[in-house]
């Protein structure tokens, strides 16, 4: 999960296109019909911090939880006020008590490529969400990787630098990798190169239920991402809503 370095100082001007701004307004529409309309929040996958931001000013006060130092970095250069952010892999992560509910966008689960991991984590997640607490949070799915992405190259390009991704897909083992090599400009005549690649796995909806049921937690439901209505079979990418649900044996106590 060693991801998001040389690529943290651009992140946010690369995923400019991200409608964080629809995002954080259906979380925050779950959220409230759920009572939850303030309190503790916790993020798993936090990167720059932008929706952490956009969820601290709708009055969540929020622990903002990422693997990579330059990403959080990134986003203490912005503070905001009510947000504590915590460098720490999400298959270990530890809070002090439980939070109102535990959020997680921008595929941060794909990149946890194993069952047993994706346990641990969602374990961790029972363990610290209040009793009925909500967890919610995005998959790319299986669709995307083999159709939307396959073997393609994409690329950008800004005043800040240029983008190139080269993506591959294994639908053997439903795991997508794609190298980034970005260029970011030092000086006007000054560019220098940075490369990194990273894995996502592909989850059937099925296996994360049964993931979820083990850890504990109750599966409330799962929405596609564009329309918010049922998932179908060119989903790009869903949402997934569980609960809290008792402390059982298998989870990781405090």
């Amino acid at each position: 999960m060693d991801a998001y370095t040389g690529f943290a100082r651009v992140y946010d001007r690369f995923m400019e296109d991200v409608p964080y701004g629809e995002w954080k307004e259906y979380l925050v529409k779950i959220l409230r019909q759920e009572g939850i309309m303030d309190g503790l929040v916790c993020e798993l996958g936090c990167g720059t911090g932008k929706m952490t931001r956009l969820l601290a000013e709708c009055g969540y006060d929020l622990i903002g939880i990422d693997a990579s130092e330059e990403m959080l970095s990134a986003a203490r250069e912005q503070p905001c006020a009510g947000i504590l952010y915590v460098a720490q892999d999400m298959r270990e992560f530890e809070l002090y008590g439980t939070v109102r509910a535990v959020i997680s966008v921008c595929d941060s689960m794909n990149y946890i490529l194993e069952d047993e991991d994706l346990l641990k984590v969602f374990r961790l997640v029972n363990n610290y969400l209040d009793p009925g607490g909500i967890f919610i949070f995005d998959l790319n799915t299986i669709y995307k990787f083999k159709e939307e992405m396959g073997e393609r190259t994409f690329s950008e390009h800004h005043e800040e630098g240029s983008l190139v991704w080269d993506n591959y897909y294994d639908e053997d083992d439903r795991i997508n990798e794609y190298e980034l090599t970005l260029y970011i400009r030092e000086t006007d005549d000054l560019y220098r190169r940075y490369t990194e690649t990273h894995y996502e796995r592909g989850y059937e909806l099925q296996e994360v239920i049964r993931l979820l049921a083990q850890a504990g937690l109750k599966y409330s439901g799962a929405y596609d991402a564009d329309d918010h209505g049922p998932v179908r079979d060119d989903s790009s990418r869903i949402y997934v809503v569980a609960r809290e649900n008792g402390k059982n044996s298998g989870s990781n106590r405090i």
